[in-house]
């Protein structure tokens, strides 16, 4: 039987060199960005892009922790780089440890996307690679790694500070001989400003949180940390899960940094499924030919149960909040759009990076109070949706566009229609907002539902324009669509 991954002549001829490895993990990881195409979590626009979007091009909204200094701008400043770009041209790893990195969902997920903890994973990958190469290595060497490991250690906690949680955990075990007990610290986030955003059980990273992210590969992680007896590196993931769950705000992203070096453990464990007896070193080579047939299982267990959940997570789960803003930008480069206002959570949707127009918006602000239990303009909008537009509008004059989740739509209709709004008009298609069509696998991208209205002036809304948003509630109620409303002279033209 011809074995699909491990034949003579394919895996060893790619994962022989570390350049070959190298060009095809950046391959990997370029496709996986263009295929990643939803919403997770307002971060990666709000704290990157939309910064950068303000810095190079004068306009471009700033959450409170900008205003408070409380922000690295080194992450934004990546891409502020590309942004300047855009705006002047006008426009080493073993074969099982690199298939357990690319085959596991969350990472596929997550790590090209533009949070700053994408950033942070890959330098503290980086930095432990060369903190670690240093002890195996004597003389000018050792101290260069050092001091390579040092720097980017350094880069990582610049952008974010709770990278240190990291590396004071090999600080301290490189100081201390590995014999001494370690000494939890009173970290960022014991001011509680975190909390803001919702809690979560002291064991959530360990009953859920890591254990979803790794998912199916969890049993063979837990087996190669007690194969390898690699005590220290699997003690850095024990100590950030810990650190971490010492705060109330808990959210996947936060211990993301470790998910690569669980995920090298369960590449041992393949690895050792393999080859259980490790024979001597001049048969190990004969392992890369030839493959046990539980190992092959364990594999296609492994595909079968995250490529799936990867591909639905990135390009179907939580994408109307992308779509939505693709199809504004159009409309305001073809003059159809004067204002917008998002009746929806803060920070539902990307902003100004997305659109790249300098025209009015506004979006329901939750930035925290000084003051406790007093609700923000999400949480009012949230407990009586009716009630708090109709104080907005009355202090403010209408804008041409309203963007809101279908959860709400119910609830905002009649008030929506007495303003002269009605449901945006005619059907686009994906090619039409300028994304590429591939990008809709699997996608029912817009539901066409005409409705005649009655009541308030006996106004008729046109087709909705629903974008698709999502099957199953997350944090909220389902959040099914995203609608947009516009008035209805802009809606006739």
């Amino acid at each position: 039987m011809s074995l699909w991954w491990s034949s003579r002549g394919i895996a060893s001829a790619v994962f022989s060199s570390g350049r070959r490895v190298w060009a095809l993990s950046l391959a990997f990881r370029a496709a996986n960005s263009l295929l990643v195409q939803t919403y997770f979590n307002p971060d990666e626009h709000w704290q990157s892009l939309e910064v950068a979007h303000r810095i190079v091009f004068g306009y471009g909204h700033l959450t409170w922790e900008w205003k408070r200094g409380i922000r690295s701008y080194l992450h934004p400043l990546v891409f502020a780089l590309l942004y300047k770009i855009m705006a002047f041209l006008r426009l080493d790893t073993p074969w099982f440890m690199f298939f357990c990195q690319v085959v596991n969902w969350f990472m596929f997920f997550c790590i090209t996307r533009t949070l700053s903890n994408s950033l942070e994973t890959v330098l503290t990958v980086i930095g432990l690679y060369y903190w670690l190469s240093a002890s195996c290595s004597s003389g000018d060497v050792s101290t260069a790694s050092r001091k390579l490991a040092l720097f980017i250690a350094a880069l990582a906690c610049a952008i974010r500070p709770t990278s240190a949680i990291t590396w004071l955990y090999v600080g301290m075990l490189d100081l201390v001989g590995l014999q001494s007990r370690l000494g939890f610290l009173f970290l960022e986030g014991s001011s509680g400003c975190g909390d803001y955003y919702g809690t979560h059980k002291w064991h959530w990273y360990f009953t859920q949180g890591f254990s979803a992210m790794l998912l199916t590969f969890l049993p063979f992680s837990i087996f190669g940390i007690f194969k390898s007896k690699k005590w220290t590196l699997s003690g850095l993931i024990a100590w950030v899960l810990g650190v971490y769950s010492m705060l109330g705000h808990k959210e996947f992203r936060f211990v993301l940094p470790v998910l690569p070096i669980a995920l090298m453990f369960a590449g041992y464990s393949l690895a050792v499924m393999s080859n259980p007896d490790f024979p001597d070193p001049k048969r190990r080579n004969k392992f890369c030919n030839r493959c046990p047939l539980r190992v092959q299982l364990a594999a296609l267990f492994l595909v079968i149960s995250n490529v799936p959940m990867a591909l639905y997570m990135s390009i179907i789960h939580q994408r109307g909040s992308e779509d939505v803003m693709f199809y504004l930008s159009k409309e305001t480069h073809d003059g159809k759009v004067k204002s917008i206002l998002f009746l929806m959570p803060c920070h539902s949707t990307p902003y100004y990076s997305t659109l790249h127009h300098n025209l009015p918006m506004r979006f329901l602000d939750c930035t925290p109070s000084e003051t406790k239990d007093i609700p923000d303009e999400s949480d009012r909008f949230l407990m009586d949706p009716a009630g708090f537009a109709t104080d907005m509008f009355r202090n403010s004059s209408s804008p041409s566009h309203v963007v809101l989740f279908s959860s709400e739509e119910g609830s905002l209709r009649e008030f929506l229609i007495s303003h002269s709004f009605s449901e945006s008009g005619s059907t686009m298609m994906g090619s039409q907002l300028g994304i590429p069509i591939f990008k809709h696998i699997f996608l029912v991208l817009l539901i066409v539902v005409p409705i005649t209205v009655g009541g308030f002036d006996n106004l008729i809304a046109w087709a909705v324009r629903r974008f698709f948003h999502a099957h199953f509630k997350v944090d909220r109620d389902l959040q099914a669509s995203v609608v947009v409303y516009s008035l209805a002279d802009i809606a006739d033209t």
